[in-house]
């Protein structure tokens, strides 16, 4: 069983957790500083930086790529709508391929405009990741379901548990797993079932952590650092750990007005401390 607390070849940074004071290339030099080896950066950020740029100072750096945020967002309410999310997701693969981002994870999408038909949504999810799963294969880029609270499903993800994520991946097969953000499913009854049946089918491809605050101010932009809210996070990397897991524990905080106001360095030395403590 691998244990990827105290150690930070495991430890990796989702950008957004500092993105409201630093830039791309700010979070790169921060990381480096800090002795953080891997970032997991978002489509906007390397947008702005510029896709080669971004790339050769990720190189630079000695960092590596855990996952590309984000691909997804299939539902529309139209065939032209939905071609459009097809192509931007093949997009969202040559940008994954050029970080050599070891994955690129998927937050799948909600229901389309002016509908009420969840389960046709998940059906165009299916559709969807099937337009671009032979693309991913041929670029050797895994695919990473996110299941989302169930607070997102009518309007970022009609995946809602790990359970429906995997069984997507049974119904699609190859090169498509699942990246498990304890945000969104910690209060799951089958959530511990579900982590083993990841590692036995070898869909485990990604580990998200940050914390839940009661009361929650914000249910999209009040995460808390590890430790300073209600989830079990030992007892679910345990269980991660049990599993087989064997990537980046990526630290992911969206915090409007707590963590994204503080000095980046803070938070990055937060990030490490609570790491190695919590975690």
């Amino acid at each position: 069983m691998r244990d990827f607390s105290n150690d930070m070849e495991n430890l990796s940074l989702n950008t957004a957790t500092v993105r409201q004071r630093w830039n791309l290339e700010q979070i790169i030099d921060g990381c480096a500083r800090h002795g953080i080896v891997d970032i997991s950066p978002w489509r906007d950020q390397v947008a702005d930086c510029g896709l080669e740029k971004s790339a050769k100072l990720i190189r630079d750096a000695g960092l590596t790529v855990s996952a590309l945020c984000r691909g997804g967002m299939f539902p529309a309410a139209d065939a032209r709508g939905r071609q459009a999310a097809i192509d931007d997701n093949c997009r969202a693969i040559d940008e994954a391929v050029a970080l050599g981002s070891r994955s690129l994870v998927l937050v799948v999408g909600g229901l389309p405009e002016g509908s009420r038909d969840l389960e046709g949504a998940r059906e165009q999810v299916l559709d969807g990741m099937h337009s671009i799963q032979e693309y991913a294969l041929s670029c050797n880029m895994p695919l990473a379901i996110e299941p989302l609270h169930p607070m997102y499903a009518a309007d970022r993800a009609c995946v809602n548990t790990l359970k429906q994520a995997l069984d997507m991946c049974d119904r699609l097969g190859e090169g498509v797993g699942v990246a498990v953000d304890v945000y969104h499913v910690w209060w799951d009854p089958e959530l511990r079932e579900q982590i083993m049946r990841a590692g036995r089918s070898g869909k485990l491809f990604g580990y998200h952590v940050c914390d839940w605050m009661v009361p929650t101010q914000d249910l999209l932009l009040d995460r808390g650092m590890m430790g300073d809210g209600v989830i079990d996070l030992k007892k679910i990397r345990g269980w991660v750990e049990e599993a087989g897991f064997n990537g980046k524990c990526e630290v992911e905080i969206f915090s409007a007005e707590n963590w994204w106001k503080k000095d980046p360095d803070e938070v990055l030395k937060t990030c490490i401390e609570r790491h190695q403590s919590v975690v």
